[in-house]
């Protein structure tokens, strides 16, 4: 038995209003079909039909609202948009083909030439460098700055400042930026705060609510969760989303429907995954801070840390995240990390799977040896993004790094 479209409209949608991230995470943004399925539904074709000529016409003229064409128009991608808005407390989300795809893509929509962009240094290399060498050659000035010193912040603003744009915490030292902070200088001086979410997720940090004019994500991290797809996301207001939204549909870095399927499953268990990430963060945080063979650890968690009293007030969790210095140089980080056996050598991070990276020759190897150095790169530098597996075999594992030093 089928339905059509006039049949589909008794079926009652749920009622969200109140409810908790949790539920969000699990019932948010479905599209369920004629087919009445609970799971969600996946809808891989690149067009869409019409009835007539008359009806293809009004969809194409914007009078009609309905799918057209996937690059822009796609009820599995829609569904995920849906479903992160709700999470993130935005009134929209745009999908894109992956996290710096929704960096540039809030960029080319909403600057011109002749703008000014306040970025703090503790973003992903690649961000750093579409900033400085790519949206540099189309007008757009950017001045780095220290994403924990508000009077760099202050010092920055000129009058064609547009755009703050910062990640909280921080890639890969984990600082956390004051978000009343700077979003009160944002909104001071007319310029729109872009904050990237990817490290916490709405589940410990909704950043909207501390003033944030847009959150972007790769959602190839932890809203996947198990280093499947690549993908990223917009969430913020319909009248800034809505330029987004063209210059995705002009440009065309569209997130695809199987991706976005794929997404929408890994929100589903975003909730508890990102609590035992957090919990055997903390605990090896802890634990690294002790080691004799380790300089110096970071993590919001600590109570070391300078930020950890903000980090509590403004997140409902530290995080996966734990970076760390070994003694020594990168002789002795690459000596570390190739000494593991279980843990995975790649520069992603957010699956479920522990990583391990060099960010200096990896996820910042791009960087200028002084940016670099701004930026607390050190050689010694070592990024953990903290899985789901026992933590005493995480310890074990990381007790093979440790041996290698003293041997």
């Amino acid at each position: 038995m089928t339905y059509g479209r006039e049949e589909q409209l008794w079926i009652p949608e749920s009622d969200l209003d109140g409810m908790s991230v949790d539920t969000l995470a699990v019932r948010a943004g479905q599209i369920r079909t004629g087919q009445l399925e609970h799971s969600d539904a996946i809808f891989p074709t690149s067009s869409f039909v019409y009835g007539s000529a008359a009806q293809a016409a009004a969809r194409f003229g914007g009078e009609e609202p309905g799918n057209i064409y996937s690059r822009f128009t796609n009820p599995t991608v829609q569904a995920f948009e849906g479903r992160i808005a709700a999470m993130e407390g935005g009134e929209k989300a745009v999908a894109t083909a992956s996290g710096m795809a929704a960096v540039l893509s809030t960029c080319m929509a909403l600057l011109k030439a002749g703008d000014h962009v306040i970025c703090s240094r503790g973003v992903f290399g690649t961000t750093n460098v579409l900033f400085q060498k790519y949206m540099a050659k189309f007008g757009v000035e950017t001045t780095f700055v220290s994403l924990t010193d508000m009077e760099q912040w202050q010092a920055a603003v000129r009058p064609e400042t547009r755009m703050l744009f910062i990640e909280t915490p921080s890639n890969p030292l984990c600082d956390v930026a004051d978000l009343a902070a700077l979003s009160a200088l944002a909104h001071a001086n007319d310029a729109l705060f872009v904050v990237d979410n990817c490290f916490c997720t709405p589940v410990l940090q909704r950043p909207l609510e501390h003033g944030a004019d847009l959150v972007v994500h790769s959602a190839t991290k932890y809203l996947d969760g198990q280093g499947r797809c690549v993908g990223g996301v917009v969430v913020g207001p319909a009248k800034y989303l809505d330029e987004i939204y063209g210059f995705i549909r002009s440009a065309g870095p569209t997130m695809s429907p199987f991706n976005a399927w794929v997404f929408q499953k890994g929100l589903e268990t975003l909730p508890i995954r990102m609590r035992a990430h957090c919990a055997n963060a903390l605990e090896l945080a802890r634990w690294l801070e002790q080691h004799p063979e380790v300089e110096k650890v970071f993590y919001a968690g600590l109570e070391s840390h300078p930020q950890h009293e903000l980090a509590k007030r403004q997140q409902d969790g530290f995080g996966g995240v734990v970076s760390f210095q070994v003694k020594g140089g990168r002789e002795q980080a690459w000596r570390f990390i190739d000494a593991t056996r279980m843990i995975s050598i790649t520069a992603n991070l957010g699956d479920v799977k522990t990583t391990i990276t060099h960010p200096a020759t990896t996820t910042h190897g791009r960087l200028a040896p002084e940016d670099k150095a701004k930026a607390g790169i050190t050689e010694n530098l070592i990024r953990l993004s903290v899985g789901i597996e026992a933590i005493d075999d995480l310890k074990t594992d990381l007790d093979r790094g440790f041996q290698a030093l003293k041997d």
